[in-house]
């Protein structure tokens, strides 16, 4: 139908299975099923030009995580597309940004459990929000380990049962002052973070070698409120 009509031309096809995959297979798979449909496409008249093939490669959240080497992904896409005769695009998402950033906390309190402790954190839920919307795993160390260990639940100042990093978890001994910090934090940290209880957005720094500058500032509570209008007639 879309061959038939005036002024559109159907130039392209993407294909986006899924994130965080640990395993290149089920993407070798779609990129195969793809190549046909291309093909298809072509037979039918159509000029494909572009082949956008998303994202998903996933990144090493915790121990045991086994990510795929770019380099291997690199490798499989030559091979299943090298008959295309397409432009390739891609989104690669995580796989740059996720470990190139972490979220730099200060331990407020050490919080006595009946079980395990608590460990209470100046960060929160509307800091890096993944941990409360998907139990998503962040690795918890030490600025400055001392070798200790301990295991504890970490949790924000956020009066929210969801205001959770991990539960029972075995971390660094830290105590209140101590700075730690939430690894692979560079992916769906800031991007998805709020200003829930009129909590400040917390700056960006970007670290290199020796070298920092702030690339993004925070953003004050008073800033937030200011922006706040009552009306006349209240």
């Amino acid at each position: 139908r879309l061959s038939k009509l005036d002024g559109l031309d159907l130039r392209g096809v993407a294909i986006h299975i899924g994130s965080q995959l640990l395993d290149l297979s089920p993407l070798e798979a779609a990129y195969t099923r793809i190549g046909a449909f291309v093909a298809e496409l072509r037979a039918a008249g159509h000029t494909i030009t572009h082949v956008d093939l998303g994202g998903g490669l996933g990144v090493n959240y915790k121990a045991g995580d086994v990510p795929p080497d770019p380099a291997d992904f690199g490798a499989m896409v030559a091979r299943v597309t090298r008959d295309w005769d397409v432009t390739l695009m891609f989104e690669p998402g995580r796989v740059i940004a996720g470990n190139a950033g972490v979220l730099l906390t200060e331990v407020i309190w050490v919080k006595p459990g009946v079980t395990h402790p608590y460990v209470i954190v100046d960060a929160a839920m509307n800091d890096l929000a993944r941990p409360a919307l998907y139990d998503a795993w962040h690795d918890f160390e030490a600025v400055r380990p001392s070798g200790e260990r301990m295991v504890a639940s970490i949790a924000g100042p956020v009066c929210e049962t969801g205001d959770t990093f991990a539960r029972d978890r075995e971390i660094d001994l830290v105590k209140s002052g101590d700075l730690a910090i939430f690894r692979t934090a560079g992916a769906y940290g800031a991007t998805m973070a709020s200003t829930y209880n009129s909590r400040p957005l917390v700056p960006e720094v970007l670290v290199d070698g020796d070298r920092y500058a702030v690339v993004a500032d925070r953003i004050s509570a008073e800033t937030i409120l200011a922006a706040e209008r009552v009306p006349d007639w209240l």
